[in-house]
């Protein structure tokens, strides 16, 4: 049990700087108080003070996010936001990291990722029916970067494959840049009917709050203030910080408060998961939202541990939990429904009138403060941004050398960010739920709406290289990618998620990389028509004051009308016409290409324009729709290269062919581009349907050989030798 100082102490020894609260912090909280706080309260404080609760650094910039358009139905603010897509039914997603968990605790932080993400799905009242993720692991292949990422990707399915939510895709990147600091962001899809919309609200003077779920242990005890701070090689990692998982209880969970949603909808007036700063947040924020006050016996709370202290019970992060507001005289009907499930579920408090927060242990009151104080009143902070100097006198621009081109290919297919990531992938269970239409491996993963004629395309992208060259394009580029891969399965983009994953903010650079890359995300997302309707923060992701790449992860939905007309990147047979879609420049600053001969990034980003990467992808998206196009694939790291190599790999087709293009092009990383087959019949129409789009045809599909002639050099080898470096190099890397 914590020996806990006395308001005097707090005050005189500092002991709120141990929690993470400043002096600054410490004494707003008191003026605004009106005296001291006890520990309890300041432990309230640490955590919903914290960046990853309150935002205070990034509020400010997550307020020029686009977030509105006639499809949004609800958007950022609650649990995860809420999109229409047709015949009464609305997909609901959001991605969340848990960086700082998975750093120290990789199987646990990456499970728990997991959990915390699917509560917030159904915390709306929707089913969720896909979970995706986007990691990032240093590129060093050490035993302890080798246990990391196969801790992390056994959490993942771990947790997902128990749970019967599919795992359907994803991205994996490697990285200097995340030695120290491996990224965990997961997100999760759901769908439900319109009319079944949930809030996390705790309104109405008397109604009661129902806790439900595990027992309260002491895992995860304020680990949102741990993850609002940075690492340090001479500290011992507070794994006391992350949490445990059991994503038994979470199905249980999931299922009984479905139902709950369902069966009692008038009856149940908000619902919210306990995720980041536990039972102090959810409650709180439910009763904000509502502007009401709350009264809570802790003594209710079921708990796993004996002589839980107040703070203890409060900031408790143990997983599998959800805070209910339930209609005064209706808890006993629904008590007994969790109870048929074997959960625990207790009336642990009620709404107040007026505005106090107030907590009881023992018969005494341990909390009573104002909840805006835990909420709103929070301080925001700007940092005055500054240009780094990488960006004020950027590196000239990298002009490769390729005079052989078969081993500059094979040499760039044996790069961990190329190489196939089946190894990592195939641990995850893709189809259970049997909705899963394209699996993990190509642009984006396809699952289709049951009872309906649709689908969705869902991926996930970030690309924190091209942002440490240039924040704003870089940013806008991880929007375009995450449009283009969802464009190339037939699906119409519609909203974005996203995981901000930065280092310490309070830092000039890392405050212009931060409000920089949100200029770009955007502008892109008003070009793409994608609002962002959900997302977190994730910053202090540095080690001994050494930070990431600026990496904004970017979760995308697209909607398919027609399942007819969904698309897959494997080229189907031999004697379709290979099509380049998008103009070809020299541009390798930040290629794979780039990092290949030289061993690193530099430069400034080229060959990106978002009006005319729109144009394309409008243009592809209607050939595909008119079901014109046999196999479609962006183009992305490795350029037409990699991309020609991916499509064949699954079914053994090469290309035979000739190019304008040199052999040095044929590894640019030009943005805005697709390689697209076409069946001859259909090359007239097709080529109507791209309009004024650029466009080239580069040759044809063959069996097993690749024979293409550039401007300068010839590429003549077998799909089956390029096919065993693809998928076979990071496997041995991992060994």
């Amino acid at each position: 049990m914590i020996k806990e100082p006395t308001p005097e102490t707090i005050k005189t020894q500092h002991s709120y700087r141990e929690l993470g609260v400043t002096d600054s912090e410490y004494n707003l909280f008191t003026e605004r108080l009106g005296r001291l706080p006890n520990y309890t309260e300041v432990g309230l404080q640490s955590g919903m003070w914290s960046e990853h609760c309150s935002y205070k650094y990034s509020k400010p910039i997550l307020k020029t996010f686009w977030t509105k358009n006639d499809r949004v139905i609800m958007g950022p603010g609650e649990g995860a936001g809420v999109v229409r897509i047709g015949s009464g039914k609305a997909v609901v997603f959001k991605a969340e990291s848990h960086n700082h968990p998975s750093a120290v605790e990789p199987y646990e932080g990456a499970a728990t990722g997991v959990g915390g993400i699917i509560r917030d799905i159904f915390s709306i009242g929707a089913k969720p029916v896909a979970c995706l993720d986007s990691l990032a692991f240093g590129d060093d292949f050490t035993a302890h970067n080798k246990h990391l990422i196969d801790q992390v990707v056994a959490g993942i399915g771990g947790y997902g494959n128990s749970i019967g939510i599919p795992t359907v895709g994803g991205e994996v990147q490697f990285d200097a840049a995340y030695q120290q600091n491996p990224l965990v962001n997961a997100m999760c899809v759901g769908i439900m009917n319109e009319a079944d919309i949930q809030r996390g609200k705790a309104a109405g003077v008397g109604n009661a709050i129902i806790y439900v779920g595990a027992k309260t242990g002491r895992d995860g005890i304020n680990g949102a203030s741990f993850a609002s701070s940075e690492f340090s090689q001479e500290e011992s990692a507070d794994r006391s910080a992350v949490q445990v998982g059991d994503p038994f209880m979470e199905k249980l969970l999931t299922d009984a408060c479905l139902e709950v949603t369902h069966r009692f909808h008038d009856d149940l007036v908000g619902m919210q998961d306990m995720g980041a700063a536990g039972l102090v947040s959810s409650s709180a924020e439910m009763a904000s939202k509502a502007g009401a006050g709350m009264t809570m016996d802790l003594d209710l709370i079921p708990q796993r541990e004996p002589n839980m202290t107040p703070f203890e019970i409060m900031l408790s992060e143990s997983q599998e939990r959800m805070l209910l507001c339930v209609r005064a005289g209706q808890e006993a009907e629904i008590l007994n429904l969790f109870a048929d499930y074997g959960l625990d579920a207790v009336v642990c408090g009620h709404v107040d009138d007026g505005h106090q927060y107030r907590l009881l242990h023992h018969g005494k009151v341990v909390c009573d403060i104002p909840v805006s104080l835990l909420t709103d009143d929070v301080p925001t902070y700007t940092t005055q941004p500054e240009k780094p100097q990488r960006l004020v006198y950027p590196e000239p621009d990298f002009v490769p050398e390729v005079t052989d081109v078969l081993a500059t290919l094979n040499d760039l297919l044996a790069l961990p960010n190329i190489a196939s990531k089946h190894c990592l992938y195939s641990r995850y269970d893709a189809q259970v739920q049997t909705n899963t239409v394209v699996l993990p491996g190509g642009d984006a993963a396809v699952i289709r709406v049951r009872d309906t004629d649709k689908a969705l395309a869902l991926n996930t992208d970030s690309n924190g290289r091209l942002l440490h060259l240039d924040p704003e394009v870089g940013g806008a580029i991880t929007v375009a990618e995450a449009a283009r891969n969802l464009v190339a399965t037939g699906a119409e983009p519609l909203a974005i998620t996203d995981c901000l994953n930065y280092g310490d903010p309070s830092k000039p650079e890392v405050y212009y990389e931060l409000a920089e890359s949100a200029r770009g995300i955007t502008a892109a997302c008003k070009q793409f028509n994608t609002p962002v309707i959900s997302g977190n923060v994730s910053l202090y992701n540095e080690t001994d004051h050494v930070g990431i790449n600026p990496t904004p992860m970017i979760g995308m939905v697209g909607l398919i009308d027609d399942l007819s007309a969904i698309t897959t990147s494997a080229f189907k047979q031999a004697g379709d016409l290979v099509y380049l879609v998008g103009a070809t420049g020299d541009d390798y600053n930040g290629s794979s290409l780039q990092f290949l001969q030289t061993g690193g990034y530099a430069g400034r980003i080229t060959g990106f324009c978002l009006e005319t990467e729109a144009k394309t992808q409008a243009a592809v998206l209607k050939a595909i729709r008119q079901h014109l196009v046999t196999a479609a694939h962006d183009l992305a790291d490795g350029g037409l290269a990699a991309a020609l190599v991916e499509m064949g790999a699954a079914k053994g087709y090469g290309i035979t062919g000739t190019t304008a293009l040199t052999a040095a092009q044929f590894f640019s990383e030009t943005q805005g581009r697709f390689v697209l087959t076409v069946k001859p019949v259909n090359q007239a129409a097709f080529e109507a349907a791209l309009g004024a789009t650029p466009y080239a045809q580069i040759g044809t599909t063959i069996a097993e050989t690749v024979d293409l002639q550039f401007a300068d050099q010839r590429l003549r080898t077998q799909m089956q030798t390029l096919t065993k470096v693809y998928e076979e190099a990071l496997a041995c890397q991992l060994k």
